[in-house]
């Protein structure tokens, strides 16, 4: 299971936001830096509309929602890559995990402590953009010494990670996260082994006060975030989402009836939680593709592009060995016509063989023969 570390300088908000998004306490949240040490891991369901529409139109007596771990990993601060605030440590936890969701504070509170003293969005990520830059220096600069003798000796491998790396540092001496970069088919699997933090898929979350979010909702701009926002979709090509931790917190002890009357109260039709959740799964690489009947409706990850014996392999092993075809129809299709017998008199059921690029949203039966 792919999983995303929620990272960020202390007291922004992390554990609170790891609690609400797994509906749990495991986390500790309290007003000083540090109240994290181990990073605390939890299983999310993923939100999705479409598995319960499914589930109705098929009477399923079970639903099962895909899945993907979040981890919360203590706070950062200046010199982490030195080793300041058990730096290393925490910077250990990062490299393990797939993707990072950073947290940045976008409220004032007299009642909350900055380690900073004072509230500066773009400050704090440029604190810890410059903390993972220079890990992933420092962590290449080592490779490329243990690399120099296999390099004399002509080895193949040892020449193509040094060439790689003579090409990526660079960029990071200008500030520029490894993410930035393209790599070739080739370079790919040479990339992934040396564990760069920049190079992980980033998304960032917009930590808002109650009163605040009600208001972007409702159009109203905000200077932190759109501040945010906009570095982040020009200087890093990623995404940031609005979310009030404060907000998520307090419906976790709630069922889901009065989450939605009091999110209703504020003016918000869906918990910020669910669509970061959504939007983390994506930014993984991740899709969906579902099977439906009496028994069971279940939403099936895949990873963008998979062709349809790899998405059959994910039921079982067998079912992609003895792939023969699948039977595929959109969502939105089979919903509209109700039954599997109404969209194939349609012409929407399609039979889908070996080459097929499975869609995020197809609803598939699979033939095999073992």
């Amino acid at each position: 299971m792919l999983s995303a570390g929620i990272v960020g300088l202390p007291n922004v908000g992390k554990s609170t936001l790891f609690n609400a998004v797994t509906r749990t306490r495991k986390a500790e949240a309290a007003n000083y830096p540090f109240c994290t040490i181990e990073p605390n891991q939890g299983v999310v369901t993923v939100p999705d509309p479409r598995l319960d529409k499914l589930s109705v139109l098929s009477k399923s007596q079970k639903t099962v929602p895909a899945a993907i771990e979040f981890v919360d990993i203590a706070g950062l601060v200046k010199g982490a890559s030195q080793g300041e605030g058990l730096g290393n440590q925490f910077l250990s936890h990062i490299r393990e995990v797939d993707a990072i969701v950073q947290v940045v504070r976008c409220f004032e509170s007299r009642d909350i402590h900055h380690v900073s003293g004072s509230v500066d969005p773009m400050r704090d990520i440029e604190v810890i953009h410059t903390e993972l830059i220079l890990a992933d220096l420092a962590s290449l600069q080592k490779r490329a010494e243990r690399l120099q003798k296999q390099v004399r000796a002509g080895d193949k491998q040892a020449k193509a990670e040094a060439t790689l790396i003579e090409r990526i540092m660079p960029s990071l001496n200008n500030g520029l996260p490894v993410s930035a970069l393209a790599f070739s088919h080739e370079e790919a699997p040479v990339l992934r082994s040396f564990f760069l933090l920049t190079a992980k898929p980033t998304i960032f979350a917009c930590n808002v006060a109650e009163e605040e979010l009600s208001a972007i909702v409702h159009g109203k701009s905000s200077g932190y975030v759109s501040e945010v926002q906009g570095y982040v979709r020009s200087h890093l090509n990623t995404e940031a989402v609005v979310i009030s931790a404060q907000i998520e917190s307090e419906l976790v002890d709630l069922d889901p009836q009065e989450a939605a009357e009091y999110l209703a109260g504020l003016g918000l039709e869906e918990s910020g939680v669910g669509s970061l959740i959504r939007s983390v799964y994506h930014l993984l690489g991740l899709r969906t593709y579902f099977t439906t009947g009496e028994k069971e409706t279940r939403a099936w990850t895949i990873h963008a592009g998979d062709k349809a014996p790899a998405a059959a392999g994910v039921i079982h092993s067998d079912f992609e060995r003895g792939f023969i075809a699948a039977e595929t129809v959109r969502f939105a299709d089979l919903v509209q016509l109700s039954s599997f017998a109404k969209a194939r008199e349609a012409g929407k059921l399609r039979i889908e063989g070996k080459d097929y690029v499975v869609q995020d949203g197809d609803v598939m039966e699979f033939r095999f023969n073992v």
